[in-house]
């Protein structure tokens, strides 16, 4: 059976690149941390969603390239072979993308930056509620996780593009601490990817309210 390929770590940069220009051009984001991110080998970007900008929004501002686990929905025509070529991955959430999968742990194996949002889908962006597929690309890697929280981008429709945040609005984009999800057991069982959910969850939420507490954020729409 033929291996999936791995996402363009070339493509990836050039839509770093893009984010940079469309998110300094289109808002103001304030940037928090990114020297915590580690300059080289696997990381994971675990990063609230509240937002369709989100993701984009951290492309730009994050110090490295990042390949972002996105759902299929989302590359529907001219966007597909956008997405594809800027790196991007598409994922199945209804099933066990194998592909996907494949493809994000041959990201990490090959040192590079996987982007999930932990929440599976997008919400109030709190880290309420966690699938279980972090923990598993953070166990079965090795790979440090660094929280990810993004405020700002839900907090009012823009004007003239409701979709959007208003344009040359604040968003503020905070980087945590990496941390390890595995209890350095290497275990990959139910129990073991439960548990690193668990502490996973615990992070990630400390980190949140850190961010808030930090950018003046005090609730997830501000």
């Amino acid at each position: 059976m033929t291996q999936p390929s791995l996402p363009s770590e070339r493509g990836a940069e050039v839509g770093r690149r893009i984010g940079v220009g469309l998110m300094y051009g289109l808002w103001k984001p304030r940037v928090f941390g990114a020297w915590k991110v580690p300059a080289t080998g696997p990381v994971i970007f675990a990063v609230n969603h509240s937002h369709n900008i989100d993701g984009p929004m951290v492309m730009g501002v994050a110090p490295r390239p990042t390949h972002f686990l996105i759902k299929k929905e989302a590359f529907v025509g001219p966007l597909d072979p956008f997405l594809t070529g800027i790196g991007q991955l598409k994922v199945d959430r209804a099933s066990a993308d194998r592909t996907a999968i494949t493809q994000a742990l041959g990201v990490l194996a090959a040192g590079g930056v996987l982007g999930i949002f932990p929440e599976g889908t997008r919400g109030e962006g709190d880290f309420a509620s966690l699938r279980a597929g972090l923990a598993y690309f953070a166990v079965r890697s090795g790979a440090p996780i660094v929280p990810i929280a993004v405020l700002g981008s839900s907090r009012r429709p823009g004007r003239l593009i409701k979709a959007l945040p208003p344009l040359r609005s604040r968003v503020d984009v905070v980087f945590g601490d990496p941390f390890d999800a595995g209890d350095g057991s290497g275990r990959r069982t139910r129990k073991a990817l439960d548990e690193a959910t668990e502490r996973i969850q615990k992070q990630l939420t400390s980190h949140l309210e850190n961010a808030r507490r930090l950018t003046g954020r005090r609730a997830t729409l501000e």
